[in-house]
């Protein structure tokens, strides 16, 4: 046997993945990589990884693997290592700040201790881990603590928000100091009666959150669908952009202003709707984020709700036309039936010369982010530089506020848990990114609203436009027409003849072009094609039947899972369950025997298991398990004028229930099944939208 040859077999590597990489290690281009592992590898996979040339840089408890640098050639070899379950490339696709899929990458965090200079966070959660070793640098995985509570005492969160009230990256800054958000709050514009619909990872009702009505979940279209994590934020994102829109604490009062003791995010009594698309990783594809803006779109002026924003701190490197891409084409269509879309561009840096995927739809708004020093006056702003610039054709429309921003954490979450550093006391939590800045536009787009309720959406553009300050040294590519100024918006005339007429969308396009470079996997195989997440032909896909499809695969998996396990005593199963994704690890857990649940939650509490959401242990000092964190989801109850705190719905299902009267179940909306209609360059109802 070849020095070589031992090397493999001891890395766990034998058969045809040994001859592709007989050379072990190789100066190719590294790449970045989440590697899962199956139970019970040991650590064949992470040696294998050191054998090839590459490094491993962080693991992954929570999904029982670690992202790692490998040579672009030795991927498949990678792969054939025993002891590893899967290999996927990160790519910068972007929750403008998620991790992973169509929602991930435009999110960085950071601390006081973090220097000035700002970095691009892409979709991968490779970056997401260099982020937390720079912001966590000298902090040991000792120091997260999976189990904080959300809030200590009330003392320690108005210390939380007091003491960093003064910061550039605070909202008590940003409405008060540099948007002019509480100049219109003064006059009376606070956003009341208007909704914002959030796409993203979902919301956590926080502090900040707890209102009466204050949050409504939409359906959630994610991979935790069907679990007990339905609808929370499990990755940390949603919560966050949530409360720079909205968020508000109970015990805020009178006009908002100047009350640094309080957290208040842009618009503090509009109403968040949140459609839960990605999951703890940041995992979602186009066909789950096209199926949220549909549902948005058809149904955000039904039951009482009055959605007039909807914020998208996502985007894809997809780099068709926006005239065929149906991405920006569900966009689009959202915009023409008026509901401002607030995109954001991106956080691949200067020298992109392009922004993300649907950004680069002219119709929406698209906005980059700025380094304010938490003034007024834009001659100490910069752009970031983390932030997106376009091509001269098609750029950033606005910036706004996207650097250091402090706003709810959710706890435990993915990124939580990623970047303790990042936390601010017990309450909140920082972070950079365009993202960021698409969250406060979103705020600032619901408080023009609120005083303008006939105003259009290429009115509220126009407005942004015209009244928005330019920032000295910044290019046009760059900053578009400049910071938002919402004193100067609030006392201009309503633009005049404010009509886009930009050439439409037709979505005639791949969906392939439309997800860009990362491409999910569900059970093993890459989502591709014109098909939705649950091989469902794009035509024939909407949110009732994709939500319904993943409920079904993720029961399916969780059943055999459970089927598997059974026989296994507490501690294998314990190994077994903490390699599942999270939503996952909990419906496993409720599936078990009552008695085999109690041994396993014990074995789970003494590992100290990553920060895992074990069924009835408490999360934050509430239990995940038929908890509805006081949020209320659609259930074809009326809620309007009905205070929902406190209210479960957790076990109603969508198929077969009453939604508005109409049964979802084999029901079309809009009254035109999608069945059989063509989704490209045709309607979604097979009528015009125009």
């Amino acid at each position: 046997m070849t020095v070589a040859l031992a090397t493999l077999v001891a890395a766990g590597l034998t058969g045809p993945a040994a001859a592709a990489a007989a050379t072990l290690a190789s100066s190719a281009d590294h790449v970045s990589v989440i590697v899962r592992e199956t139970a019970g590898s040991g650590n064949a996979p992470e040696r294998a990884v050191s054998s090839f040339g590459g490094s491993v840089t962080r693991q992954l408890g929570i999904i029982g693997g670690f992202t790692a640098e490998v040579p672009v050639d030795r991927i498949e070899a990678l792969r054939g290592v025993a002891g590893v379950h899967s290999v996927t490339e990160n790519a910068s696709l972007a929750l403008n700040g998620l991790t992973g899929g169509t929602l991930g990458g435009l999110f960085s965090t950071v601390t006081e201790a973090t220097t000035a200079a700002t970095t691009s966070v892409t979709a991968s959660v490779s970056t997401v881990t260099d982020t937390t070793t720079t912001v966590a640098a000298g902090t040991t995985a000792a120091a997260v603590d999976t189990t904080a509570a959300v809030v200590d005492t009330a003392t320690s969160v108005v210390n939380d928000v007091t003491l960093q009230a003064d910061q550039p990256g605070s909202l008590h800054t940003i409405t008060n100091e540099v948007t002019g958000a509480a100049a219109m709050w003064q006059a009376g514009y606070t956003g009341e009666g208007v909704d914002v619909a959030v796409i993203d990872s979902g919301t956590v009702p926080v502090d900040g959150f707890t209102a009466p009505g204050k949050l409504v979940y939409g359906p959630d279209l994610s991979f935790e669908v069907g679990t007990p994590l339905e609808n929370l934020d499990t990755n940390g994102h949603g919560t966050h952009m949530a409360g720079i829109i909205a968020g508000r604490d109970d015990a805020a009062t009178g006009t908002y202003a100047g009350d640094p003791s309080t957290f208040v995010g842009m618009a503090p009594d509009a109403r968040i709707v949140s459609i839960k698309v990605a999951d703890a990783l940041g995992h979602t594809d186009v066909s789950q984020a096209i199926a949220a803006i549909d549902w948005v779109t058809e149904h955000g002026n039904q039951n009482g709700l009055n959605v007039r924003v909807v914020n998208m701190s996502f985007g894809t490197d997809g780099v068709q036309s926006y005239q065929l891409d149906p991405l920006a084409y569900a966009a689009e269509q959202a915009w023409h039936k008026g509901i401002v879309v607030v995109v954001a561009v991106g956080n691949d840096g200067f020298g992109t010369g392009k922004v993300n995927n649907p950004a680069t739809d002219p119709y929406v708004i698209a906005v980059g982010s700025a380094g304010t020093n938490g003034t007024a006056d834009t001659a100490d702003d910069v752009v970031s530089s983390f932030s997106n610039d376009g091509d001269g054709v098609r750029n950033p429309d606005v910036v706004a506020p996207g650097e250091r921003v402090v706003s709810l954490r959710s706890p435990n979450s993915y990124l939580d848990q990623a970047a303790p550093g990042a936390r601010i006391g017990e309450k909140l939590f920082r972070g950079n990114g365009t993202s960021q800045a698409a969250a406060v536009v979103s705020g600032a787009a619901a408080l023009l609203i609120d005083q303008r309720p006939e105003i259009t959406p290429d009115e509220v553009k126009a407005l942004l436009m015209g009244t928005a300050k330019a920032i000295p040294g910044a290019s046009a590519t760059q900053q578009g027409a400049g910071l938002i100024d919402l004193a100067g918006a609030m006392t201009a005339a309503t633009p005049e003849n404010a009509v886009q007429t930009h050439a439409r969308s037709t979505g005639a396009g791949s969906m392939d072009a439309a997800r860009g470079s990362v491409i999910v996997e569900v059970d093993g195989q890459a989502v591709t094609g014109e098909v939705d997440v649950t091989g469902q032909a794009i035509a024939e896909s909407d949110a009732e039947s994709l939500a319904q499809g993943v409920t079904e695969i993720v029961a399916e998996s969780t059943q055999e899972t459970v089927e598997a396990i059974t026989p296994l005593p507490a501690e294998e199963q314990v190994e077994v369950i903490a390699a599942l994704p999270v939503a996952q690890q909990a419906a496993v857990i409720e599936e078990l025997p009552a008695e085999q649940q109690v041994a396993v939650t014990q074995v789970a509490e003494q590992a100290e298991l990553s920060g895992v959401s074990w069924s009835g242990v408490s999360w934050s000092g509430v239990s995940w398990s038929g908890v509805s964190w006081s949020g209320v989801s659609w259930s074809g109850v009326s809620w309007s004028g009905v205070s929902w705190s406190g209210v479960s719905w957790s076990g109603v299902s969508w198929s077969g229930v009453s939604w508005s009267g109409v049964s979802w179940s084999g029901v079309s909306w809009s009254g035109v099944s999608w069945s059989g209609v063509s989704w490209s360059g045709v309607s979604w109802s097979g009528a015009d939208w125009s």
